[in-house]
């Protein structure tokens, strides 16, 4: 039976000054009110628009239910923090954080992923789309989609409770994950640093390759459609293509290769647990004329429904 001595850990977070931490909180609070706002509009827009019903607004709107949950999973606890001159976490909560933060970010990997087939079916075999993208079907894919989420976050905390923890309890992050953890542990990582990488590591650098290979299949194939139908499917694509770089690219820096921390690290894992969830409301809202018409036809109908009051 393992023995776990440590009871608590002290986060470092991103600074230790008073200044600069004063400064993060302020920043890093209006960048989470901002993101709630974004991915809040779109997710009542989709669930109250007639006309955005089609497969790839059911996705979207997962997609900003995932990054909502997938930051609020640390951005709370973070913004608070930076308030507070000691920071602890209890262990338990650490492993909490580490299974909400790796089953909301997994889960966000699988919904991109579907967007992409959303976006392949009806691109590539536009006859057949409403057959194979039925309602149903989406449903049950999605459904897969959070139950290997759930699969993979399990694992992860598997790994982090197999960690033995008897000595320094300091955390030079600002919240839990197995890299800073694996620093911690007094025993060798190495197959547990492996098993990290095979699993995260894997599970980042597959879907990014499939994504993007995806999207090279359905940019060829749209050399066979009009003017028109390229325009609309590579503002689309386009899209998709920048959320899939923007999320992946710091993901598979930290989770391809050893547990060894660089200075950036920290603020690379800032990018993508805060920057990500507050540009993907924007990219999907400002480049998307379907969803913007949505919004402001819901604005028009709060505003006529206040005048009426």
């Amino acid at each position: 039976m393992q023995l776990y001595n440590v009871t608590e850990f002290i986060l470092l977070g991103l600074t230790q000054d008073p200044l600069r931490k004063k400064i993060v909180f302020v920043i890093f609070l209006l960048f989470y009110l901002g993101m709630l706002l974004g991915n809040f509009l779109i997710i009542t827009t989709i669930k109250t628009s007639q006309t955005l019903g089609s497969p790839m607004y059911f996705f979207l709107f997962h997609l900003s239910l995932s990054d909502t949950c997938f930051c609020t999973s640390i951005a709370p606890r973070m913004i608070v923090d930076a308030l507070l001159k000691k920071t602890t976490i209890s262990f338990s909560e650490c492993m909490i954080q580490v299974f909400s933060f790796h089953f909301f970010g997994c889960l966000e990997i699988f919904i991109l992923i579907l967007m992409a087939a959303d976006r392949y079916v009806a691109i590539c075999k536009p006859l057949h789309y409403t057959t194979i993208m039925s309602r149903r079907v989406c449903e049950v894919l999605v459904a897969i989609a959070w139950v290997g989420s759930c699969v993979h976050s399990l694992a992860q905390i598997f790994l982090a409770l197999s960690l033995p923890f008897c000595g320094p309890n300091v955390i030079d992050h600002y919240f839990c994950d197995l890299q800073p953890l694996l620093k911690l542990a007094c025993a060798d990582t190495y197959v547990i640093n492996l098993l990290l990488v095979s699993n995260s590591g894997a599970i980042c650098t597959v879907s990014f390759v499939m994504l993007m290979c995806s999207y090279v299949i359905i940019l060829y194939s749209l050399r066979n459609h009009s003017a028109e139908g390229r325009r609309k499917a590579l503002s689309t694509c386009i899209s998709h293509i920048i959320v899939v770089i923007l999320f992946f690219g710091p993901c598979i820096f930290i989770y391809t290769r050893p547990a060894t921390t660089f200075p950036m690290d920290k603020m690379i894992a800032v990018f993508y647990t805060l920057g990500t969830p507050l540009i993907n409301p924007l990219i999907y809202t400002l480049r998307n004329a379907e969803v913007k018409n949505a919004m402001r036809k819901l604005w028009r109908k709060k505003l006529i429904s206040d005048d009426k009051k």
